[in-house]
């Protein structure tokens, strides 16, 4: 790019994505780091016109940015032309925005808004070649949002500290999600199991010199429509005795072809959700690692390019020149037949912004194994995730048979029943070559039986038949994954907000993660109780649903945000002054998390948190300060468990003469310490007479 003398201002988010925009633009340039926002509203006050009902927000300069604000004032002032290069969604449109304002940009007379969805140099070249002026649309839509979670947060906070606990926090949407984890563990509460019994049946079948043993499921018995109900052992083992005595032939063979489709490219859910399950990866962790990956990476010698697009998206377009780089990766490493050409997406999310990508990598030629040795361990797992998902969404599908096998068990007194057995053979692998995806823990297994050649008529021999006992099983708790697959499901929150929903509500210890699930604790179920009683519209996942949609029309310039907030605000402003003034306070006690540690006076143990997290202390408190670490369980080994066991005992006997066997005696020697420590030595009462005198 040919430029004079002077050098423009280019001004992105952060350092990373500062030095490899930099090494693209050339010396021409001055490329800034904000450092992300340079203003907020204050942390000391509401900052947002509620009494006028204007909705006016005063915001301040983020503390410790004075000086880059200087900088970039100054630096714009020696530019030609000034670049604000954030990235492309709300926030970004926001910071852009707030720079403009913070640094008195608006006097620049070459200002001008560019947007780039990869850091490759192609991409910030055709950027800036097509500059836009600020989306006032996209930033009030930020704002909006920005300053609707402002007033729930502030107004609602004081309301918990007086009525529930002091430092406690809510949310318009953490809140909500903190419900849906709430109602879940309700719901397996409430659950009463049941029992069934699962009948199965091993069969044998000969092929030339071979044979071939698999199983089948009981689905029909005499006497009964539909999928036969097993509830109790005496029918369990009448079935059962019928089937041992039967004599088995297959009735039935069906053979359908099927197509299995590839998923679509990643949305930030959606790596976000498939991290966790493959990697145990957190949202926050997950998108730290593609921020890296989208900010740039030093590939030996080259320069640092961003290996993928930019990751909060929830839309699963691929740009063009993305469908051409796979479509001839696929066919140079596959074979045509590996490819039915490009294949086009569309999300199920109303709000979608589908001018958006997916996320994806910036060129298909960085294979995994390409640049394996320039990532850390992390980033190369994430990186091939993304580039094998993007890559397996355009290749063909994956061509299946699928077998069902119904087998009819006549027993020796003549009743008959129907067994069936079910197969699925892989005829063309398709995408699967490339891509398998990792199923949630609760999700049922796709695999099935591999069915050896079977023909109407056949006879079977029975090797064993089984009566197994069961029972129905509650929902389970959510994982991280499922949590936020249901979030995006129900449209409450956005792309990204999804990683601070789940670390604010863990960090509030609102909930505690067991086996990677999320269980509310006592303080979680309190708070969330107190704020569905008197906040229902607050916690109902239509109205946050709504919310969003809201937000959605002001980004679409369809609905004024003012008159959005103000909609909101006065039947909310009203339902925390009646909350103030007429809510009654919560027990206390509800919020303690008593543990299943028992001290030698027989009182439970009650976690309690302090300024290093979790510790355990005894549920006589005051009466008995004694305290202790949070147990570290099975994990711990070797020289920390046992140090820890010396700790635990030395704690327990403590505790131990704290009980009411004891407690008098106790209180009376800790009354004469008090009394010697306060009585004056002889010493120091000369000293004290002398110094009267």
């Amino acid at each position: 790019m040919a430029k004079s003398s002077k050098r423009d201002l280019v001004i992105v988010e952060s350092p990373a994505k500062a030095r490899t925009v930099g090494r693209f633009l050339g010396d021409n340039y001055v490329v800034k780091a904000s450092m992300g926002h340079v203003r907020d509203l204050p942390k000391s006050s509401l900052g947002v016109d509620v009494e006028n009902l204007t909705f006016e927000p005063t915001y301040v300069n983020v503390r410790g940015r004075a000086t880059l604000i200087g900088e970039i004032k100054k630096a714009a002032k020696q530019a030609d032309s000034v670049y604000l290069a954030t990235d492309p969604d709300r926030e970004g449109e926001a910071i852009s925005w707030h720079l403009i304002e913070a640094a008195d940009l608006a006097k620049s007379a070459n200002l001008k808004r560019v947007v780039f969805h990869e850091i490759t140099n192609d991409a910030v070249e055709e950027a800036f070649s097509h500059p836009r002026e600020i989306d006032m649309e996209l930033v009030n839509a930020q704002q909006a949002r920005r300053l609707l979670d402002r007033i729930v947060g502030y107004k609602l906070s004081p309301v918990l500290w007086s009525k529930v606990k002091r430092g406690l926090s809510a949310g318009r949407v953490q809140s909500v999600a903190l419900r849906i984890i709430v109602d879940r563990e309700r719901e397996i509460e409430a659950f009463k199991p049941e029992e069934y019994w699962v009948i199965t049946v091993d069969l044998e079948t000969e092929s030339g010199t071979r044979k071939f043993t698999f199983n089948a499921n009981l689905t029909a018995v005499p006497d009964q429509k539909g999928k036969p109900v097993v509830d109790n052992e005496t029918t369990a083992m009448t079935i059962k005795k019928d089937l041992d005595s039967a004599n088995y032939a297959v009735s039935k063979v069906t053979r359908r072809e099927a197509k299995q489709r590839p998923r679509p490219p990643f949305t930030t859910s959606t790596l976000q959700q498939q991290a966790a399950r493959s990697h145990r990866y957190s949202a926050q962790r997950t998108m730290r690692i593609a921020q890296d990956l989208y900010e740039g990476i030093e590939l030996g010698s080259a320069e640092p390019v961003g290996l993928i697009t930019y990751m909060r998206t929830d839309s699963v377009n691929l740009a063009q020149n993305a469908l051409d780089e796979a479509q001839a990766f696929i066919k140079g490493t596959y074979g045509d037949e590996y490819t039915t050409g490009p294949r086009h997406y569309r999300t199920r999310s109303k709000s979608a912004q589908e001018a958006h990508e997916a996320v994806r990598p910036t060129s298909i030629d960085n294979t995994p194994e390409r640049v394996a040795p320039y990532l850390s361990q992390e980033q190369l797992r994430l990186y091939t995730m993304i580039w094998k998902r993007t890559v397996a969404s355009q290749m063909s599908d994956a061509i299946v048979d699928n077998t069902g096998v119904d087998i009819t068990a006549t027993a020796s007194n003549g009743s008959e029943y129907t067994v069936r057995s079910s197969g699925r053979v892989i005829k063309f692998d398709g995408y699967r070559k490339l891509y398998i995806e990792t199923k949630d823990e609760d999700a049922e297994d796709e695999n099935s039986n591999q069915l050896p050649p079977l023909n109407e008529g056949d006879d079977l021999k029975k090797q064993t038949v089984n009566a197994d006992q069961k029972f129905t099983q509650p929902p389970p708790r959510y994982t991280e994954a499922n949590l936020i697959r249901f979030l995006e499901e129900q449209g409450i929150g956005r792309p990204s907000t999804y990683a601070s929903i789940v670390g604010t509500i863990e960090r509030r210890q609102y909930v505690d993660r067991v086996k990677t699930r999320f269980k509310p604790t006592p303080m979680g179920i309190t708070v969330s109780d107190f704020l569905t009683t008197y906040f229902a519209n607050i916690m109902d996942t239509g109205f946050t649903s709504d919310m969003e949609a809201k937000l959605d029309s002001v980004a679409e310039g369809e609905q004024d945000w003012v008159e959005m907030l103000k909609e909101f605000f006065g039947p909310f402003d009203q339902a925390v002054t009646e909350t103030a003034s007429k809510a009654e306070r919560v027990d206390r006690k509800s919020l303690l998390q008593i543990s299943d540690e028992k001290c030698d006076g027989g009182d439970p143990l009650v976690f309690r948190t302090g300024r290093y997290g979790k510790f355990l202390s005894c549920g006589r408190f005051p009466e008995c300060r004694v305290s202790i670490s949070e147990r570290p369980g099975e994990r711990a080994s070797g020289e920390v468990k046992e140090n820890w066991e010396i700790a635990w005992k030395a704690a327990m006997e403590k505790c131990a003469i704290l009980h009411p066997e004891a407690a008098a005696a106790a209180a009376a020697e800790a009354e004469a310490k008090r009394s010697a420590r306060r009585k004056p030595t002889k010493k120091k009462a000369a000293k004290k007479s002398k110094a009267k005198t």
